[in-house]
């Protein structure tokens, strides 16, 4: 049984913002891709999947493409597309039940160790799972405006109520599912016309409940420019930890 890893990173970043697409952002003297390439190519696995836009022009520069682990794949529109074509592109060597790690290319900074944990977890897991933490936040659900403002401020609308957060963590990755349940829960997916926003969803669309295993909560991923700062600062943290022990 083998152990594949994907990494979606055909998107445009369109709410980070800047001159490109986040995943070749600057972030502490390399690339945000590089970043997160390096953490996953610690991990024993059989191959890690690139799932890159025909046309980026920035992927051909980068040197860690010439590691002998890293393979490409075309990527599609949709997150879910990119990981079906690159579930596609190893369909010949694959078996039904080889677990398949996928996980955000904007997420530079999950630990090693988290996703180590995460497949000797999960190792005998029928369907898969996912890295998450527990929500600390107080939650609020808002509705939209309610007739005109007094306020000159731009507002996201009215609170309706505040939801308790009892039972309630936050998705990360990597999402770790077999070959087989993955392949059939995104082509199930595509036939339907529903774009999952995640692997675990499109497995919820068999009917399959996928384990949560709790990681770190720094696993953080960057969606906003300013969110590079706060990638960095963990970084920083999380190497002095290293020297540390």
């Amino acid at each position: 049984m083998k152990c594949w890893l994907i990494v979606p990173a055909a998107g445009s970043g369109s709410r980070f913002g800047g001159e490109r697409p986040k995943q070749y952002a600057s972030l502490a003297g390399r690339t945000v891709i590089e970043q997160t390439l390096a953490r996953l190519l610690a991990v024993e696995t059989q191959a890690l999947v690139v799932a890159v836009n025909p046309d980026d022009h920035y992927w051909p520069s980068l040197d860690i493409l010439k590691h002998p682990k890293i393979r490409v794949s075309a990527g599609g529109v949709a997150r879910s597309d990119s990981v079906y074509l690159s579930l596609q592109s190893i369909a010949d060597e694959a078996d039904e039940m080889d677990w398949v790690l996928v996980h955000d290319v904007a997420r530079p900074c999950v630990r090693v160790a988290d996703i180590r944990r995460l497949i000797e977890t999960l190792s005998a897991h029928p369907v898969g799972g996912l890295l998450a933490s527990p929500v600390s936040a107080t939650l609020k659900r808002v509705g939209g405006l309610q007739g005109p403002t007094t306020s000159s401020l731009q507002t996201a609308g009215t609170v309706l109520e505040t939801v308790s957060r009892e039972h309630l963590w936050a998705a990360a990755t990597p999402q770790m599912f077999r070959f087989g349940l993955l392949m059939k829960a995104l082509k199930g997916c595509r036939d339907g016309g529903v774009s999952p926003t995640d692997e675990a969803a499109a497995i919820e669309r068999l009917g399959l409940q996928a384990e949560v295993v709790e990681g770190h909560s720094d696993n953080l991923k960057i969606t906003h420019g300013a969110d590079l700062a706060l990638a960095e600062a963990v970084l920083a943290y999380q190497q002095q930890q290293q020297r540390e022990r």
